[in-house]
């Protein structure tokens, strides 16, 4: 029976890694700080969302009924490419300032602070573009019927983005151009996401159950939560130590 019970150490670590002072919170709230210090990170992948969603019509048609059947391929790709925007400075500010490597050296569990700077990237970024979405998506003529299914998936979809960049970003860090580099890797792993969420919106417009959809977009999102974190802490130790 004591076997299988944990020891002291491993007892009082769980705690200290779940305290609100623990490491995994107190990465949150040095992201969250650092974050608002910069603001033109903040703002500028906003800016670009707003910029792409309404330039489309200027450049295609203003066809409202043209714009309402592209409306959820145009408010993901705007999305998506506005994530990818924001990701180059995920942790080149840590690295040139050697926090990155002090970080990979210390006895905090990696696992939980590359997991908690993702998070607060997600926070500033993925959360304010879904926020923003249904005003796009009025301003593209979207039904009202798609605009749950709108949110829910950029809700479910935007996360897996920012994990899936940050693989992207862990291993250009060291490169002085990564920005260009960071795209060719990810890009190719965001189009199931584009694909299933768009499919989710169009879906809610034409009356379709949206269940199917988001499960598999909970699913991505679920095997991002568990392998992306491990994949972004190996590639920072590649970085670094190369």
């Amino acid at each position: 029976m004591s076997d299988s019970m944990p020891n002291r150490p491993e007892v009082d670590a769980m705690i200290t890694e779940c305290r609100v002072d623990g490491p995994f919170w107190g990465a949150l709230k040095r992201e969250l700080l650092l974050s608002y210090r910069r603001k033109s990170d903040l703002v500028n992948p906003l800016i670009f969302f707003l910029m792409v969603a309404t330039l489309f019509p200027l450049g295609v048609s203003p066809d409202p009924t043209f714009l309402a059947d592209v409306a959820p391929g145009v408010v993901w790709v705007a999305a998506l490419l506005a994530t990818l925007l924001s990701m180059d400075s995920l942790f080149r500010s840590d690295f040139e300032d050697g926090t990155l490597e002090q970080i990979l050296l210390s006895p905090q569990p990696l696992y939980l602070v590359v997991l908690a700077k993702v998070l607060g990237h997600w926070m500033l970024t993925g959360l304010p573009l879904t926020i923003l979405a249904p005003l796009l998506g009025v301003m593209l003529f979207l039904p009202s019927d798609g605009m749950w299914g709108l949110v829910l998936s950029l809700l479910l979809g935007t996360p897996t983005l920012s994990l899936v960049g940050a693989i992207g970003a862990a291993l250009t860090v060291g490169l002085r151009k990564g920005g260009v580099l960071i795209s060719l890797l990810v890009l190719p792993l965001y189009i199931p996401v584009l694909i299933f969420g768009s499919a989710a919106v169009q879906g809610a417009v034409t009356g379709l159950p949206l269940g199917g959809y988001l499960a598999i977009l909970g699913a991505m999102l679920s095997l991002g939560l568990v392998l992306a974190p491990l994949a972004i802490g190996a590639a920072l130790r590649i970085s670094v130590s190369g």
